[in-house]
């Protein structure tokens, strides 16, 4: 079921899109006269009726439920589909926080690139000058990790060859990070450091590793302090290894790999195998603010903003800087953010350069290409209107 609101509680029908006009949320840390001063892009107007489209295609394709919310200028729109718990059949919501997986990657960046700014890390060091014998090769840098340029082959690619199997092995394991660095050890590196990139999860679970060592505190306190607080996300934690997420939330369902088989309530989990590479739980309302005081230079200076924007492609639409993609979208607009996937959940949550258009769009399921394709429809509704989702 597709839901809308306007203003408070009004309910315009079972198909709809939610028009939310809210003020914005008060800055954190800018001055309101830099605020002014940067130009604001020539954006489209969203296309309400394709993002309804993207969630309740999403539905059909496979996911219990879906939710998408853009926040344009403290202007919302919103667009649900589905169920957040296929026992109790409640709608999905907005609010419903959940398990963003790799967008985790853009919040351990932002502390690593604060603790650049404090001078009490440089981004071109060896990782072994910080972490004494932890790899294997010491021209592995700090950048390269964050860019996924190390070579550090990607655990997570054993640990679940099979979706269902892998997952219930590890759903209530607590590993230490150096358990996890040790899985990827054990094979060999996927290219020379800064050669090329490659997309890995071992290069996450180090930086948490750097944080943790260089701000002698765990990077949930690091992820608090920095981040959670100073923008009021009330509704992002980091819990590990608690397996649970607070308040309310969709559940979430595992796609199993054989077709035809019953998806795979994956809700409670440690996320142990993740941790600093995935494991933080948040919700639209949040991701759209954090990405949008990212981007806005609320959170990092001008320059090392400018750093994790240096982006080396991927393929022909998609880039990637410091714990950054870029997408290219068609109607020639980027936007920047990540995607994010944990077993029962696909995230994707991207802003303008300027941070001014937010979006995140989310399924309760994973292990499901049609759905995450269905996601991906979401970014051209969000940033470059009807008229170019027509094209």
């Amino acid at each position: 079921m597709v839901t809308a609101t306007v203003g408070r509680g009004a309910v315009l029908g079972a198909v709809a899109l939610s028009l939310l006009a809210l003020p914005a949320r008060a800055a954190t840390g800018e001055p309101a006269a830099r605020a002014a001063a940067r130009p604001r892009a020539a954006l489209p107007a969203p296309d309400t009726a394709g993002l309804t489209a993207v969630v309740r295609s999403a539905v059909g394709r496979g996911a219990p439920g879906a939710l998408a919310r853009i926040d344009d200028h403290g202007r919302t729109y919103e667009a649900t589909s589905g169920v957040a718990d296929r026992s109790t059949r409640r709608a999905i919501s907005t609010a419903d926080r959940f398990r963003v997986g790799s967008v985790t990657k853009t919040f351990s960046a932002v502390v690593l690139l604060q603790l650049a700014d404090e001078h009490r890390l440089d981004l071109d060091a060896p990782v072994n000058r910080y972490l004494p014998k932890l790899l294997p090769d010491d021209r592995i840098t700090v950048r390269q990790l964050l860019g996924h340029r190390s070579g550090l082959y990607d655990y997570t690619d054993d640990l679940f060859a099979d979706s269902v199997s892998g997952f219930e092995a590890v759903r209530n394991k607590v590993f230490t990070y150096r358990q996890l660095v040790g899985l990827a050890l054990k094979k060999p590196r996927t290219n020379a450091p800064g050669a090329a990139y490659s997309y890995s999860n071992t290069n996450f679970v180090v930086a948490g590793m750097l944080i943790e060592k260089l701000t002698r505190h765990s990077v949930r306190t690091e992820y608090e302090d920095r981040v959670f607080k100073p923008l009021r996300l009330r509704d992002t934690f980091y819990v590990h290894p608690a397996t649970g997420i607070p308040g309310r939330y969709a559940r979430g369902y595992l796609t199993p790999d054989k077709v035809g088989d019953p998806l795979v309530d994956s809700t409670e989990q440690t996320v142990s195998w993740a941790q600093s590479a995935g494991a933080i739980i948040s919700s639209a309302r949040d991701l759209d603010a954090f990405y949008s005081a990212l981007l806005g230079g609320r959170l990092l200076s001008s320059a090392r903003l400018a750093e994790m924007e240096r982006f080396t492609p991927v393929n022909g639409t998609t880039a990637y800087g410091l714990g950054l993609r870029r997408r290219d979208l068609p109607c020639g607009i980027s936007v920047y953010g990540h995607t994010g996937v944990v077993q029962g959940y696909s995230t994707y949550a991207f802003a303008t350069k300027d941070g001014r258009r937010s979006l995140t769009a989310v399924a309760n399921t994973s292990n499901n290409g049609k759905v995450s394709d269905a996601l991906a429809g979401a970014l051209d509704s969000a940033f470059c209107g009807r008229k170019a989702a027509k094209g």
